[in-house]
C-alpha cells in the first residue's frame, strides 16, 4: 500500500518556548539536556500514518500500542493550533469515529491540514 503521510510530532516547530527554556537550563546541572532527551524520545515514540485507505497511530518505543481505523468510519476530523502552531505548521489532529471523544489524538502533528484534507479525499462522498 502506499504511505501518503507517515510523521512523528515536531519537536522544535511544536514548543519554541520550551526549547529556549530548556537550553536555559542545560548550566543548571545538565537539567536542559535531560529534559530535550525525554522530550525527544516522546516524539519518536508516537507516529501517525495514512496509508491506502486507513489512519494508523502508533505509540510507544518498548512496548507499542497500534490504533488503525480505516477512512469509512471516520466521522470527523478537528484540527486544534494556536498561533505558534500556525507560525510552524503543526497542530494537534483529532479523528472522532463515532462516539463524542476522539479515537485518535495527535499533538505537534506537522502539516495537519494536509492529514485533514487525505483523510476527506478518501472517504466516499
Amino acid at each position: 500500500m502506499e504511505v501518503s503521510y507517515s510523521e512523528n510530532p515536531a519537536m522544535w516547530k511544536n514548543s519554541p518556548l520550551g526549547v529556549i527554556l530548556c537550553v536555559l537550563l542545560i548550566p543548571a546541572f545538565g537539567l536542559g539536556l535531560v529534559l530535550l532527551l525525554i522530550w525527544y524520545a516522546r516524539t519518536k515514540a508516537m507516529k501517525l500514518e495514512i496509508e491506502g485507505r486507513d489512519v494508523i497511530l502508533e505509540q510507544g518505543l518498548l512496548s507499542k500500542s497500534r490504533t488503525e481505523l480505516s477512512t469509512n468510519s471516520i466521522r470527523s476530523v478537528k484540527v486544534s493550533q494556536n498561533l505558534f502552531n500556525r507560525m510552524f505548521g503543526v497542530g494537534k489532529i483529532e479523528i472522532f469515529t463515532a462516539g463524542d471523544s476522539p479515537e485518535i489524538v495527535a499533538p505537534g502533528m506537522p502539516r495537519p491540514h494536509t492529514v485533514r484534507d487525505l483523510i476527506k479525499a478518501q472517504q466516499p462522498a
